[in-house]
């Protein structure tokens, strides 16, 4: 094989929130940390066991301020990104080094908002109006065929 692959999928939670960095130009960085859970059950105790590891999460631009705006800490996400590591000098004069991972496509899983409150009076009336209307019938539409779809 010729090429290499850097590919990350990651579903995990908010460790806090969204920490962000605009530039001039107004290019914008954010950061969070994101938790993922692996449990096991212990062979010789029979009890299970729950790890958590924490990666670094950076996106970008766009993506960055719609994370600002609609994650909370503890929201659960699906991300999809490359690791990269990058290093730097610390204030005693040591190199430092970090690992991230930079993240260019997500999708919000859940929110803290949308599991905790409980659907308002309005919302449950909108609900039912949308379930309970018949459907739009077309009748000027030209299409004489049968199909679903």
């Amino acid at each position: 094989m010729a090429g290499t692959i850097n590919k990350v999928i990651l579903i995990g939670h908010l460790g806090d929130e969204v920490k962000m960095h605009y530039f001039e130009g107004g290019s914008s960085i954010g950061r969070f940390p994101l938790a993922t859970n692996e449990t096991y059950t212990n062979k010789q105790t029979g009890e299970k066991v729950t790890t958590t590891e924490w990666h670094n999460i950076v996106v970008r631009n766009k993506l960055a301020e719609i994370c600002e705006k609609y994650l909370k800490k503890g929201d659960k996400v699906y991300c999809e990104g490359r690791i990269k590591t990058r290093q730097w000098q610390a204030e005693d004069g040591s190199k430092r080094y970090t690992t991230e991972i930079h993240v260019v496509d997500m999708t919000f899983l859940t929110t803290k908002n949308d599991l905790n409150a409980p659907m308002s009076e309005t919302q449950t009336k909108n609900t039912e109006t949308l379930k309970s209307e018949p459907p739009v019938n077309n009748s000027d539409s030209n299409n004489d065929d049968d199909l679903p779809f």
